[in-house]
């Protein structure tokens, strides 16, 4: 298995369509609400969605909370509200909808209350923004208290503007997850695979993982060597494949290692957290980049 990458460009033609559409629609939107991996709070945010949300108050929220490391996850939650933007760590799966309800109701609460001065009940309309599969339409279902939204956990289940209505005077409209139409950052798009942003048939699974592995090597060693019993930590490419393999006793017939397996299963508990709760990027590398 030779270690070469292919660069990751995936744009399907619905996403293009959909930047359009939103643009369209923001004129009607009284507030974005942008979700981010908490993982990956920068891999995962797109840098379009600054252009259509300009000059519209926002809300980040940093979903999947309980997989990422909650210390990490505080540090970046006061970086992003450095920016200007409220900033909150959740899991859609399990918020309390009255709480996001409360705080798109103090987000929004000045242009409400000038419309009733002109004797107007104003239908707040919210717009849910993220990468593909990031938890927009489990959120939506989570404060509609039924599955309005179609959801699943994989990028493109959700392939047109749903509006919903969560209250009598509150209405959220779930988007396709959106990618930007280059991925030059290439760190970042390997990384939006970890997360299956990326469809996992376009992406080369095997690479994919040896690349997990190694960042995980280098932020959490000692979940690596607990989960995948390998003993040299220094590894890398093939070799720690192999190692990972001889650890979990992924084995096909004659002693060959199952790379398939392998490649499959440790993207998968990573996904599912089975590894701990991680973070692969922090607030201080976001400044390096930026600079």
């Amino acid at each position: 298995m030779e270690n070469t990458a292919t660069p990751i460009n995936w744009f399907p033609g619905h996403m293009a369509k959909t930047k359009r559409i939103l643009m369209e629609q923001i004129r009607r939107i009284d507030l974005v609400i942008e979700l981010c991996d908490a993982r990956l709070p920068y891999s995962s945010r797109n840098p379009e969605i600054n252009t259509i949300a300009h000059g519209k108050k926002r809300i980040i929220l940093l979903n999947k909370a309980d997989l990422a490391d909650p210390k990490v996850t505080s540090q970046w939650i006061r970086f992003i509200q450095q920016g200007g933007f409220e900033t909150y760590a959740i899991d859609s799966k399990k918020v309390k909808s009255k709480d996001i309800i409360e705080k798109i109701q103090n987000a929004t609460k000045d242009i409400v209350d000038k419309a009733l001065e002109k004797g107007i009940r104003k239908t707040v309309r919210v717009m849910v923004l993220g990468v593909p599969n990031v938890g927009k339409s489990t959120l939506i279902n989570q404060l509609r208290g039924k599955g309005i939204a179609q959801t699943g956990d994989r990028p493109g289940v959700t392939r047109s503007n749903q509006w919903v209505r969560i209250t009598p005077y509150l209405e959220l409209l779930d988007t396709p997850g959106m990618l930007w139409p280059r991925l030059d950052d290439q760190i970042a798009a390997k990384r939006l695979c970890y997360i299956g942003s990326v469809k996992d048939e376009v992406t080369d699974q095997y690479m994919l993982a040896v690349s997990l592995l190694e960042e995980l090597e280098s932020c959490c060693p000692e979940a690596v060597i607990s989960r995948f019993h390998i003993d040299n930590i220094e590894l890398k490419g093939q070799e720690l494949l192999d190692a990972v393999c001889k650890g979990r006793g992924w084995l096909l017939k004659g002693n060959q290692y199952d790379y398939d397996r392998a490649a499959s299963v440790v993207i998968d508990e990573f996904r599912a957290g089975k590894l701990g709760r991680i973070t692969l990027e922090n607030p201080q590398n976001a400044k390096e980049i930026q600079e």
